[in-house]
């Protein structure tokens, strides 16, 4: 009588469950992060497209004099550009600035919509849209960029239209950072409602 012998098992190789632990390790260190990874991502992706982005306007937040004083000297180097400017000095000041500083009145575009940074964009989106502006030059002080910035990229990031930031030096702290998340928020709501909220 023929006798078979049984052969012993194999154990299953414990690397891939090592492999899995590990896997499972590095998402639950990266989940929380990620959004840090993704803005740091999409902010370095947006500073080298600017550097090839070539504006077709010059877009003003008004709120303060020196805003104004520091784009007419800006809108003297880039002569064949039009200079929007959103809620900012009485008509007559604006002009008399930007034509000390050589830009013809033609050229100056004064819109007094706004109440705020949010509708600095809503109001002149479609505008800006209607006639073809893909990009433009976003002009505020240094410490009001960051949420004027993140509004224009939502606000005219949704019809196309890039942002350039340009700025001038305020010597006053950054705007807090609650400021940009509560009007990024309002951009946002604006973008699905059409509404954007108070100021």
């Amino acid at each position: 009588m023929a006798h078979h012998r049984t052969l012993p098992r194999s154990r299953p190789s414990s690397v891939p469950k090592q492999r899995h632990r590990q896997s499972r390790r590095l998402w639950k260190l990266l989940l929380p992060i990620s959004p840090i990874i993704f803005a740091i991502a999409w902010i370095g992706y947006r500073e080298v497209e600017n550097t090839w982005i070539q504006p077709q306007a010059i877009f003003v937040l008004g709120g303060e004099e020196e805003r104004e004083i520091f784009a007419a000297k800006f809108a003297h180097t880039h002569p064949n550009l039009p200079v929007w400017i959103s809620s900012g000095a009485p008509p007559g000041y604006a002009k008399r600035v930007f034509r000390k500083a050589g830009v013809s009145a033609g050229n100056l575009h004064l819109d007094y919509q706004a109440i705020d940074t949010v509708t600095n964009f809503t109001t002149v989106v479609d505008r800006f849209e209607s006639k073809g502006i893909t990009s433009v030059y976003l002009v505020t002080s240094d410490d009001h960029i960051q949420r004027a910035r993140t509004i224009g990229e939502i606000v005219f990031g949704s019809r196309g239209i890039k942002v350039k930031p340009v700025t001038f030096v305020s010597g006053r702290a950054l705007e807090p950072m609650q400021k940009t998340v509560r009007d990024g928020f309002r951009s946002l709501l604006w973008l699905t409602t059409g509404y954007a909220g108070g100021k």
